[in-house]
């Protein structure tokens, strides 16, 4: 059984590998949906990945279908308190930004579709820089008083407002962050590495990567001349263009089958390995997609693959 790891400074206990909600609702229907989150939990997964906001860019949606898919399944389940659950604030289209009253009001409508009275991880999504930080805090302090949240974090959200917010948080003795959500992964390194690491890894704040595989590029599957039907093809294959992606994969080849394993796994398992890291964050859009997910919980790369692979993407 996969050791579970602290989250920051918070109780809470997670699987290291989250399971990114993004697809629920949209390019995995209820069904699909459903039995990828059995399998996670199958696997002794716990620490399942959502937002308010997904999946409102699809025609038709207004946000929240992943929420819903979650709740739904908790409810069928009867396993709420077997699972973490993480949802973000501020994306929502009836719920932009992240003044106080709209934290407020997109935690119930949050908490109606999970089905529950709790979040475990309540993330800002994107910070609101006309918002001060003290305004935010104050809202997400009053949510954990209540009740509402167990633990709070920020994604996509610059060093210095990181820092004001952690720093507010203790000064005044209100609940403070204790994850970080940043784009980071083999082939984008520059967005985390740096000075918002430093401060991650200065206040005790765990990161929990979204993109770890580049939207698949890191799978292997995006290779030169070759079509994949995906929703997230062009994202991927963009990569391909940058003399980094290429090599990249040939490294992650070479490790892959020296090791027996998946391209997916080698390179989650690099990002795991990384300073702050806790657990990179991927998705399935079926059941078939998580074995090689799972397994980098179990793989653990020699320093000289590590080395090769932080050469490669450098």
């Amino acid at each position: 059984m996969t050791d579970l790891r602290k989250l920051g400074s918070s109780d809470l206990q997670v699987f290291p590998l989250a399971l990114g909600g993004n697809v629920f609702g949209w390019t995995a229907d209820e069904a699909q949906s459903f039995a990828v989150l059995d399998g996670y939990a199958a696997a002794g997964g716990n620490f399942v990945d959502t937002a308010d906001t997904y999946s409102s860019w699809v025609e038709g949606h207004e946000g929240g279908e992943s929420e819903t898919v979650l709740g739904d399944w908790m409810a069928s389940r009867g396993n709420r308190s077997d699972v973490l659950i993480a949802t973000k604030v501020g994306s929502h289209p009836r719920y932009q930004g992240l003044a106080g009253d709209t934290i407020r009001a997109a935690a119930e409508e949050s908490l109606r579709r999970l089905r529950t009275d709790y979040i475990d991880l309540y993330y800002t999504h994107f910070d609101d820089p006309g918002v001060p930080v003290e305004e935010i805090i104050t809202a997400l302090d009053q949510l954990v008083r209540d009740g509402k949240v167990r633990a709070i974090a920020a994604s996509n959200i610059s060093p210095e407002r990181l820092t004001a917010s952690v720093e507010f948080s203790e000064r005044e003795g209100l609940a403070r962050y204790v994850a970080l959500q940043p784009h980071y992964n083999l082939v984008s390194r520059d967005t985390y590495e740096g000075e918002l690491q430093d401060v991650a890894a200065r206040h005790g704040l765990s990161a929990v990567p979204y993109f770890a595989l580049a939207s698949g590029f890191l799978t292997g599957k995006y290779r030169p001349g070759t079509t994949v039907d995906s929703a997230r093809a062009e994202g991927a294959g963009k990569y391909l263009d940058d003399e980094r992606g290429p090599q990249v994969l040939a490294a992650l080849d070479r490790i892959a089958g020296a090791r027996g394993a998946e391209v997916a796994t080698v390179a989650l398992a690099w990002l795991a390995a990384q300073p702050t890291v806790v657990a990179p964050l991927a998705s399935a859009r079926t059941p078939e997609q998580l074995p090689a997910l799972l397994a980098a919980t179990e793989l653990e790369l020699t320093a000289d693959e590590l080395a090769e692979l932080t050469a490669a993407s450098a």
